[in-house]
């Protein structure tokens, strides 16, 4: 590649385990992003320090040293890849790379060589560890020869790993040559004096920049104070303590509660913090929005001035949201993003709607969309496969309201119910303009749709769900086949039954009778009450006399009807659907195979209808052989419906 390389299975390594994703090496630097969403590592050209290559087992590993002392270490690369990559780094960067072999032998004495803020332990010039001093946070001297380094705890390591390193001892002899002491230190005084200033550990290191107390806190739930320090944010309730690093800060969002004096702030991390058995990938805070405080941040003005004197300032006054957000986008580095072009009916920045049986909001984002506060969803455009606008219940309280499906490329479905009516317009325009996928685009389009119906903004109007079904059923014409396409999932709030359709014909004939001797037309009602007046005037249409038409029963052994090419599939696949899906819904079932049959191909399709055609010469027989010899039927009474 003449611009640079890119790769997949490329795993990032540290203290809160593995993480594998995609990597690009190019011209401007390196870029690594998570797969599947999450954590993102830019490294530009210019703060590229060294380059270094270690074979381990079955692989490469890349490592990559900063400005600011962090050291990247990225594995997975094939052999035919370091030569090529070494080359880039050298034309391109002006870097040459050097290569670290790994020590085997399993010694546990060696010596060590610091660099930077890296401590690597070397047998016979070869590296058995690495770490980096970033993570020390205290170091003790355990009598004359030994000396303790202790790891910070941060809560979100161990989140994809079960166990993380805690602390390290290590024994220098009164003999060793690398650190050369007298009485009054011995090398191990020498060696801890060392990391201790190459560490930044002590007391001082340990004070926060600045302190908001009283903090509400939504996931997880409770109060807290939260500290801001210069390399992790703690925070301290009464239940619960807290500790995270900034490196396991990936982004910040600041985004306000529509008609209310709320303001979010989410801080996602990756790895997420542990609760429990629980894990909260997502810091959910509640500001109140116009709430002015004033905040004085507690640093030195040495280390202000070479480190911070581009991203923060010593004094702040202002709303509370922005001020936290502004110190902790300066400490962490971490992006801050905000509302993008969406508006709401209200002139807001999200719809209200609900999500696994909690209510929220859904803040639909330049490159994502956000469900909160509880769960708090976070789902990035590139990860959606499709979205699809559906009603799942009609008539009542809910035909002012629809529902959205959002599915991802891995399969999985977030529905968000119970989205206003008045929404649809802003919402739908929105989507389409980033370029999703819609599945049900057509229906949303047409020009006796969903779309038209939406135009009113009358609540009493049509169910803009059953408008649509309406126009799919083409002018509600019937036919004795069974329909090749029918899908389960198209869920309308339930077919009408034989006694509503029976009522509905009843009406009608009634209207024909009604020539014959004028009545009273009653006024019109809801569509809720339809079924019940159909009932009442079939029974005042008794009681006055009238003759009804006798419906014929059903007869039991009547030949089956046939069934279509898609009932042979369903018959064949829903069994095993539910085996691999336990729980599955009765509804998932039906939209699942429809999607699977209308995604096969003819070919595929084949052998399903052969088997209805050959079942609809089976019908055409028994139906001939049945009518001209008719087999005898009990009759209970002549008021049978049929449900033909």
């Amino acid at each position: 590649m003449a611009e640079g390389h890119q790769f997949n299975n490329i795993t990032l390594g540290g203290r809160g385990g593995t993480n594998t994703g995609q990597m690009k090496i190019y011209s401007e630097g390196i870029l690594w992003r998570r797969q599947g969403g999450g954590k993102l590592i830019e490294v530009d050209k210019d703060d590229i320090m060294g380059v270094t290559w270690m074979k381990v087992p079955r692989t490469n590993q890349l490592g990559v040293q900063i400005k600011d002392g962090l050291f990247y270490k990225f594995t997975g690369f094939r052999d035919q890849d370091v030569a090529s990559l070494t080359t880039f780094f050298q034309n391109t960067f002006g870097i040459t790379v050097q290569e670290k072999q790994l020590s085997v032998t399993g010694r546990n004495w060696g010596e060590v060589d610091l660099n930077g803020n890296m401590l690597a332990f070397m047998v016979s010039s070869k590296q058995a560890f690495e770490l980096s001093l970033a993570d020390v946070a205290q170091t003790q001297l355990q009598g004359k020869n030994d000396v303790i380094l202790e790891f910070h705890v941060d809560d979100t390591t161990g989140a994809n790993e079960k166990d993380s390193l805690m602390e390290i001892s290590f024994h220098i002899p009164n003999s060793n040559t690398q650190f050369i002491g007298d009485e009054n230190h011995p090398p191990a005084q020498v060696f801890r004096d060392q990391i201790m200033s190459m560490a930044d550990v002590g007391v001082g290191g340990e004070d926060a920049v600045v302190t908001f107390e009283g903090i509400a806190i939504l996931t997880p739930r409770g109060r807290y104070s939260v500290e801001l320090h210069l390399s992790f944010l703690r925070l301290q309730g009464q239940a619960n303590d807290f500790k995270i690093q900034y490196s396991s800060v990936v982004r910040l969002f600041l985004l306000p509660k529509s008609n209310q004096p709320h303001t979010f702030v989410i801080i996602s991390l990756d790895p997420p913090i542990r609760k429990g058995q629980t894990l909260y990938p997502h810091i959910v805070m509640q500001f109140e929005t116009d709430l002015v405080v004033q905040s004085e941040l507690s640093m030195g003005e040495d280390l202000y001035n070479t480190k911070y004197k581009d991203k923060l300032e010593m004094s702040y006054k202002g709303f509370i949201h922005e001020i936290f957000t502004t110190i902790l986008r300066g400490l962490s580095g971490a992006k801050v993003t905000k509302p993008g072009k969406f508006r709401s009916c209200q002139d807001g920045y999200a719809v209200k709607s609900s999500l696994k049986a909690e209510d929220g909001i859904l803040y639909p984002l330049e490159k994502s969309l956000f469900f909160l506060p509880k769960p708090p969803t976070l789902i990035l455009h590139e990860e959606i496969d499709y979205v699809e606008f559906e009603r799942h219940a009609a008539g009542g309280s809910n035909m002012h309201y629809f529902d959205l499906l959002v599915r991802l490329k891995s399969d999985t479905e977030h529905l968000f119910r119970n989205i206003q009516r008045n929404e649809y317009h802003n919402l739908y325009g929105f989507i389409s303009s980033k370029g999703l996928k819609i599945m049900n685009i057509g229906d949303a389009q047409a020009p006796g749709g969903m779309a038209k119906v939406l135009e009113t903004d009358d609540d009493d109007a049509v169910d803009p769900h059953l408008e649509r079904i309406k126009n799919e059923a083409g002018g509600g014409d019937e036919s004795d086949e069974e329909d090749e396409d029918f899908v389960l999932d198209k869920d309308d709030g339930g077919s009408p039954t034989d006694d509503s359709g029976g009522d509905d014909s009843d009406a009608s004939q009634s209207g024909d009778d009604e020539k014959e001797k004028p009545a009273k037309k009653e006024p019109k009602k809801d569509l809720s009450s339809k079924a019940s007046t159909s009932k009442k005037k079939s029974k005042d249409a008794d009681e006055d006399g009238k003759k009804k038409k006798p419906k014929k029963k059903k007869d039991p052994n009547a030949p089956k009807r046939a069934l279509s090419g898609f009932m042979f599939f369903s018959q064949m696949e829903r069994e095993n659907l539910k085996k691999t899906n336990p729980g599955i819904s009765f509804t998932d079932v039906g939209r699942v195979l429809g999607e699977k049959w209308k995604k096969m191909s003819a070919e595929e399709k084949e052998p399903y209808e052969a088997k209805a055609r050959a079942d609809k010469i089976r019908y055409k027989d028994e139906i001939s052989g049945y009518n001209k010899n008719p087999q005898p039927m009990n009759v209970d009474s002549g008021n049978e419906s049929d449900s033909s």
